[in-house]
């Protein structure tokens, strides 16, 4: 018998169903195999974390408990724009030295789609997309803040790293 508490399958989760439908058309339009957001919500409730993965069912951390929703729930919301997120080969990485090796301008490219769901979801808001690597044991991830008020995370594996300085010295 598990200590873990059942987590209920729910059709909604409110207000936030426009943080799951922004998730799955993300993750539909990306080659991105998991999609979550820290989701701000109202003065004295704590942030909702919703992670969406690839053929999974959604679950949405609610803070005092976890809901789950199917992936192809029908929900109340439409999906914000978007921009084009090109389908990327997945990249060689180096987890000791932070290397990543791929299509020219791709690591960038991610990194700007990423910053594009994290404004989507709204002020204060967190997005992080996991990708493939050619290593199944290290995918590589890219997290922002909406606003772009920090600069973005990028991981291989567990380890993150700094983006290196843009060609002309502006941060990437």
């Amino acid at each position: 018998m598990s200590d873990e508490p059942e987590i209920e399958t729910v059709a909604s989760v409110g207000v936030l169903d426009h943080a799951v439908v922004t998730l799955r058309e993300f993750l539909h339009r990306s080659t991105a195999a998991r999609a979550i957001a820290v989701v701000d919500r109202e003065p004295g409730v704590g942030p909702a974390v919703v992670d969406c993965g690839r053929f999974e069912a959604i679950e949405v951390d609610l803070g005092d408990r976890t809901v789950r929703i199917p992936h192809d729930a029908p929900l109340d919301a439409a999906a914000p724009e978007l921009p084009e997120v090109k389908p990327i080969p997945p990249f060689e990485v180096d987890p000791e030295s932070g290397e990543v090796t791929g299509a020219i301008g791709g690591l960038e490219h991610l990194v700007d789609a990423v910053g594009s769901l994290a404004d989507a979801l709204g002020s204060g808001s967190v997005a992080m997309a996991v990708f493939a690597t050619t290593d199944p044991a290290n995918p590589l991830s890219v997290s922002c803040r909406a606003g772009g008020a920090e600069p973005p995370v990028v991981a291989i594996g567990e380890q993150p790293f700094e983006l290196p300085p843009a060609p002309g010295g502006a941060a990437a």
